[in-house]
């Protein structure tokens, strides 16, 4: 890859000004740039868009002022700028490659550049806006953690716009920078660019995409592309390299379903049998026990070997996404090309009939009663679409009904397979809910597919029941309020009632800290319980488990048992995890903001992590567990806590006093 060699190769001279001649860095100083780029992290971006919205301008832009293309291609930029009487370079030539493309100023192809700063390295996909193009605009952004939306200032949110964010959203991009372009053509107007972003925001609520970026810019003259523009000093935000270069991705990849499909079997002799393959999620030990599939035959890694030059790095003691890798097992077992190792308690969906939405991607209609070979991870098999749920009309995203697909449309089917495969849904696993379809004759991609989960029985029985639930609540329920009120119960114990909530990872001491509170309150006569997270969900939310709605649930039940303990005299200091913030808000509008404290018990998750008193953290980074806070689940740390805490560095009883500084 040449271009990505150039990304490292250009940090190999020292220039202060553009004309001056570069100077060759020492031996030092290039195993420095190396280490350096070994180390920093990769973004991987595509652009999106409506035709002639500026997306290669805009990349060739970033690559010129951030110093990522040769002199050479420079010079010869600027030869055919002279022959056009030109004197500026046309910066899209940077990426539109192709001979069509110069000669009809759009792109068509897939552009692919390699580029590195000092704190990142980058991947960027230029694809083509153009309708007729829009499935190598699905290629490029398959693969990407960023994708960059231009819209033209003048024009506006157009329907390639919306389609383009459609596909991004379908595909699991995880975050969109919409960069407003060609604000040069509109005056800079803060106003304009204010309607713009109200414009696609609202649009893009309908897709539920919830990390978006906005910058305006003008790539042609390079505002606010790599430094921020005097031209518009209402706007105080990051220029677009800046946001590249500070954008957090590390989380994206899913670090706990390890899947491990299975691309070659290695046997140079008798002694030797591997397994190569790209580890697509999760991550894996020499001794870990695994699972094959879809024979469910158990072993153990023997060995992980990985490609390096230097053969004292060739042989690992653990592996992980997206590592490349052979896997060698204590014992010899039938494994081919197609099946999947996993681990024995953390096992995909293996299926023969599934959903999943279709981007169509062929002139040649869906055909309902065609095979197709439907190519998942290292597995192919012969499949049908045997439904057409509805396809996705693009202005509005209303859902209609139709027969087929034609070329462009997105539509949510159903496929039934001769052979099973192993798909995780794709929103929690992008690397094995994928699949394409090729048609069986040409050998041409028709389709881009990801995988839905269905809504389960229980699901379906829970909505039903929370429907009714609603229903009955707004129907003839009144409060009834008795005749001895809180003061008075205060003022008979001498004190005021209040809950204590104390939030932190599990494993961070708050069931330890509640419980001494408790004992010593209880030693001083002072009216006290406890209400235990885990104590609540061996009985009144027994029938709650771990999704984000019954997490909610949970923290609204305990809220409310909470009350009716400060209502009765009874201060209350309750220990449960409650990582989202939402959650606790709505706990203190229930218990009621003077009654309610909140303790956050701030044990980094490392040190929560080698305590792991009952073996949970254990489970959840071998997938065993799923939904864990602090592993593949979110913890949004208090803002304003009453008190905190931190039992790494306090000792338990100086952590107790703390508390007991509230009541």
């Amino acid at each position: 890859m040449p271009n990505q060699s150039l990304a490292i190769a250009q940090q190999f001279s020292h220039t202060t000004s553009e004309t001056e001649t570069p100077t060759l860095l020492s031996a030092d100083e290039v195993r420095t740039v190396l280490a350096r780029n070994e180390q920093s992290t990769l973004l991987r971006i595509s652009t999106a868009g409506s035709v002639d919205d500026g997306k290669s301008t805009l990349i060739g832009r970033l690559l010129r002022d951030s110093k990522s293309v040769y002199d050479d291609h420079l010079v010869a930029l600027e030869k055919k700028a002279v022959k056009r009487g030109s004197d500026e370079i046309d910066l899209s030539l940077l990426t539109d490659g192709l001979k069509a493309e110069q000669e009809q100023g759009i792109t068509i192809d897939v552009a692919y550049r390699y580029f590195s700063t000092q704190r990142r390295r980058f991947i960027l996909a230029d694809t083509p806006g153009h309708e007729q193009y829009t499935r190598n605009m699905a290629t490029g952004a398959s693969t990407a953690d960023l994708t960059i939306i231009l819209i033209d200032a003048r024009k506006g949110v157009l329907i390639q716009t919306k389609r383009h964010s459609l596909i991004a959203s379908l595909l699991g991009v995880p975050r969109l920078l919409v960069a407003i372009n060609k604000m040069d053509l509109v005056d800079y107007s803060e106003t304009r660019f204010s309607e713009l972003v109200n414009e696609y925001t609202e649009f893009a609520a309908k897709l539920g995409i919830t990390e978006i970026k906005f910058i305006p810019v003008s790539a042609l003259r390079g505002d606010n592309i790599v430094a921020r523009s005097a031209a518009m000093p209402w706007y105080a935000g990051e220029s677009i390299l800046e946001y590249l270069e500070s954008v957090f991705v590390a989380g994206d990849s899913n670090q706990v379903d390890f899947r491990f499909p299975v691309q070659y079997v290695i046997r140079p002799n008798q002694d030797y049998r591997g397994y190569a393959g790209q580890i697509r999620s999760g991550h894996i030990r020499v001794g870990d026990e695994i699972l094959i599939l879809p024979s469910h035959k158990r072993s153990k890694v023997r060995s992980i070997e990985y490609l390096d030059p230097d053969p004292a790095k060739r042989s690992l003691a653990a592996a992980t996404v997206p590592q490349s890798v052979t896997i060698s097992l204590e014992d010899e077992l039938d494994i081919s090309r197609g099946d999947m190792i996993v681990r024995p308690r953390n096992v995909p969906e293996s299926r023969q009939e599934f959903e999943a939405m279709l981007v169509w991607m062929s002139e040649e209609p869906l055909d309902l009663r065609r095979s197709y070979i439907v190519h998942h991870t290292s597995r192919e098999t012969k499949g049908v679409v045997t439904d057409i749920a509805y396809r996705m009309e693009m202005e509005s995203l209303h859902r209609e009904k139709g027969s087929t697909l034609n070329l462009n449309e997105i539509g949510r089917v159903s496929i039934r397979t001769t052979s099973p495969l192993f798909i995780d849904p794709y929103d929690r696993n992008r690397a094995t809910g994928n699949f394409i379809l090729i048609d069986a004759q040409t050998f041409h991609t028709v389709a881009a597919g990801m995988c839905l989960d269905r809504v389960s029985t229980q699901e379906l029985l829970r909505r039903e029941h929370d429907e009714a639930t609603a229903y009955r609540r707004s129907n003839d329920l009144h409060r009834e309020s008795g005749s001895i009120d809180r003061n008075a119960r205060e003022s008979r114990v001498g004190h005021r009632t209040i809950t204590v909530w104390c939030t932190g990872l599990s494993g961070s001491g708050k069931s330890t800290i509640a419980r001494e509170v408790e004992a010593k309150l209880f030693e001083l006569g002072r009216p006290i319980y406890r209400l235990d997270g885990d104590n609540l969900r061996h009985g009144l939310n027994a029938d709650l488990g771990f999704s984000l709605h019954d997490r909610s649930e949970n923290i609204r039940r305990t809220a409310e048992v909470a009350k009716l303990f400060n209502d009765a005299g009874i201060s209350v200091i309750c220990s449960l995890i409650s990582p989202l913030a939402e959650d606790r808000i709505q706990a203190r509008s229930i218990i009621g903001a003077e009654h309610f404290l909140e303790v956050f018990v701030s044990t980094p998750l490392e040190e929560c992590e080698r305590r792991d008193p009952h073996g949970l953290y254990r489970k959840a980074r071998a997938g065993e567990l799923k939904s864990f806070t602090g592993i593949d689940s979110p913890y949004e740390a208090p803002i304003a806590p009453a008190q905190t805490v931190d039992t790494s560095r306090l000792s338990i009883e100086e952590s107790v006093q703390a508390v007991l500084e509230l009541f």
